[in-house]
């Protein structure tokens, strides 16, 4: 009897103890923390916890190396690519130039509007159009330049210069049928516009061995 007072005590004394321990441990829990005190915890790379309880990345951004941002070519500011026109694309390939160097969109709206128009003798319209009036119709429409009706007069009216001094919207003279007889206007990379009797209105390269068999120089209207 006496030994199960005992024992009964015992159990009642280590519980008691027991309680009292996990009381302390959940009064010792419950104790706040002070976010003032503590410094700033890492978690996981780049990433902390703050006493303010945002989270933010503790490697700053790098600065941009502008010297290694791209940067458009100087040769070609932005602002004149953006007027490029297609027509100023498609007449470069042509004539396998710089697209930048082409400056006239009137003078190539011009020779597109035309482009392909047959030839015809005497003729001046839409319809078929000859060399000297193809010529003549271009100078005043783009360059409001007016010349001479047939070749011959047109090459007597300007001022004679070499192949090599030409440049865009001279006359070029040709002798296909005995003396002046083939007008066109030159362009650039030696390519000149004309009228032909063969596919009409087109562009063709003065190193084209029938033109420079034919050639007999260049006029200016001044």
């Amino acid at each position: 009897m006496i030994r199960s007072l005992a024992l009964t005590a015992l159990l009642l004394l280590t519980g008691i103890t027991n309680f009292l321990s996990a009381q302390t441990s959940v009064k010792s829990f419950k104790t706040p923390l002070n976010f003032e005190k503590l410094s700033a915890i890492t978690f996981i790379d780049n990433i902390s916890f703050v006493p303010a309880g945002s989270f933010s990345f503790s490697e700053k951004a790098s600065p941009v190396d502008t010297k290694k941002t791209r940067t458009a070519s100087a040769s070609v500011p932005e602002e004149a690519i953006e007027k490029i026109s297609t027509l100023h694309f498609k007449y470069a390939m042509l004539m396998d130039v710089a697209v930048e160097s082409l400056k006239s969109i009137t003078l190539y709206s011009f020779i597109e509007e035309w482009y392909g128009t047959r030839y015809r003798m005497g003729g001046t319209t839409k319809k078929g159009i000859d060399c000297s009036a193809f010529t003549g119709s271009l100078l005043l429409a783009v360059y409001t330049l007016a010349v001479p009706r047939t070749a011959r007069e047109q090459y007597h009216a300007c001022e004679h210069i070499q192949r090599e001094n030409l440049l865009e919207g001279d006359l070029v003279f040709f002798n296909t049928r005995g003396g002046v007889s083939h007008v066109g206007v030159y362009l650039a990379n030696k390519c000149f516009v004309h009228s032909c009797s063969s596919q009409g209105v087109m562009i063709s390269n003065l190193d084209d061995e029938y033109y420079a068999k034919r050639f007999i120089g260049g006029g200016r209207i001044n």
